[in-house]
């Protein structure tokens, strides 16, 4: 087991219960509030063939910020070369700082920043000024593939920075907004392994040397007063490795992202490979390593079907953060087989239905869910949307 970290002693407040219990026959204690990230622009459309126009990335955003969710994966600064699909993420984050689209709550709209270069390329589009940083290697490099005054926080509603003529040939590059009804806040994503092989494929580098730069990119986020939140990917499951990743090594890496400054940290079954066992035994580590519930955050893919099930053993547990994807969208490019994240629509009603608010109208999300697959001409991977639309004769 792995032994507490001084700066990580916190108390566990959200556990069910004081002991741990089967999560098979006893029932489930729901707390009020879930809180649900959507990852579809992001996380949902990076592994599609098909080039997406910027209008369409655009509108799926505007959608999404009507359902009630409070938190959009909205673009990534990772080379185009490696992500083609993310290669306009420049753009949309200029389109949301100069017209925020219109929501009745705050909504934190998120970006990945794979390395220094993109956080600098983040903060060039925003206006906010260009930091001198080193030059760093791209993310993801070649790899074989699988088959004394603190700067102003990027949020609205004013924003006093004039934004760039245009970070990627734009002609007629979005002016900002001066002020808007919508509040907004623009927060930075980055991520690691909990895989050696994972993470030499997907970053070229060890999991040692991808917490480095981990902490290069905090360090300069915390310097603008961004908001940071840490992925470990393949944390149930390696398509290198195989299923049985030490739950320690997750537990030692989420608590080193937290100590370098993370405000929370999103544990990933990318591969969908996870089960409820090994959810409960990796979350009961977790724990016992200091990690609060508050901290975390399950990010499921539902490549065998397991994916609400393990999002009820962590809600039993007493996670109250999940990231899910509209209509199913998503899959990695760097795990051969893994398909879309749990469609947000499914997990939404899963939720709902044992008594949990999530603030997410999911027949909203079931239309946008059933639009964005049309749009991608894909099939609609949401099995509660695509029924709450019979239902409603959508």
């Amino acid at each position: 087991m792995l032994a507490l970290r001084g700066s990580l002693r916190r108390t566990v407040s959200s556990v069910v219960g004081s002991t741990h219990r089967s999560f098979a026959a006893t029932p489930i204690r729901l707390a009020e509030e879930v809180r649900i990230v959507e990852v579809g622009p992001r996380d949902g459309l990076q592994n599609e063939q098909k080039s997406i126009p910027l209008h369409t990335k655009l509108e799926l955003i505007r959608r999404l910020a009507t359902t009630g969710v409070r938190d959009i994966e909205a673009g990534s600064f990772v080379a185009p070369k490696w992500v083609p699909q993310m290669a306009n993420s420049a753009e949309v984050l200029n389109h949301i700082l100069g017209h925020p689209p219109e929501a009745s709550h705050h909504i934190a709209y998120n970006f990945l920043i794979p390395n220094l270069k993109g956080l600098e390329n983040l903060i060039r589009a925003s206006g906010d000024g260009t930091p001198s940083l080193e030059e760093a290697p791209p993310t993801p490099p070649p790899s074989p593939k699988p088959e004394d005054e603190e700067p102003a926080p990027i949020t609205s509603t004013e924003d006093p920075n004039e934004m760039p003529s245009s970070t990627s040939g734009v002609d007629n590059p979005v002016e900002p907004a001066k002020s808007s009804s919508t509040p907004f806040s623009v927060e930075i994503s980055l991520f690691t392994a909990a895989t050696e092989a994972f993470s030499k494929a997907n970053t070229n580098c060890t999991i040692a040397e991808s917490l480095e730069r981990c902490k290069a990119i905090v360090a300069l986020a915390k310097s603008r007063n961004l908001r940071v939140r840490g992925y470990v990917s393949v944390a149930l499951g390696c398509p290198y490795e195989g299923p049985n990743v030490s739950p320690s090594r997750v537990a030692d890496i989420t608590a080193t992202l937290l100590e370098m400054g993370a405000d929370e940290v999103s544990v990933a079954d990318t591969t969908g490979m996870g089960t409820a066992p090994r959810t409960q035994e990796l979350l009961k580590v977790l724990s016992s390593a200091g990690i609060a519930n508050k901290d975390l955050a399950l990010h499921f893919h539902d490549t065998y079907g397991q994916a609400l099930v393990n999002a009820v053993v962590a809600l039993e547990y007493g996670i109250r953060t999940f990231d899910s994807s509209v209509g199913g969208l998503g899959g990695c490019p760097y795990s051969k087989g893994a398909t879309g994240n749990v469609a947000t629509e499914d997990l939404v009603y899963c939720l709902h239905s044992l008594g949990a608010r999530t603030g997410v109208d999911v027949e909203k999300m079931a239309e946008i869910g059933k639009w964005i697959s049309s749009e991608l001409g894909r099939p609609n991977d949401s099995r509660a949307g695509k029924a709450l639309l019979a239902r409603l004769g959508s």
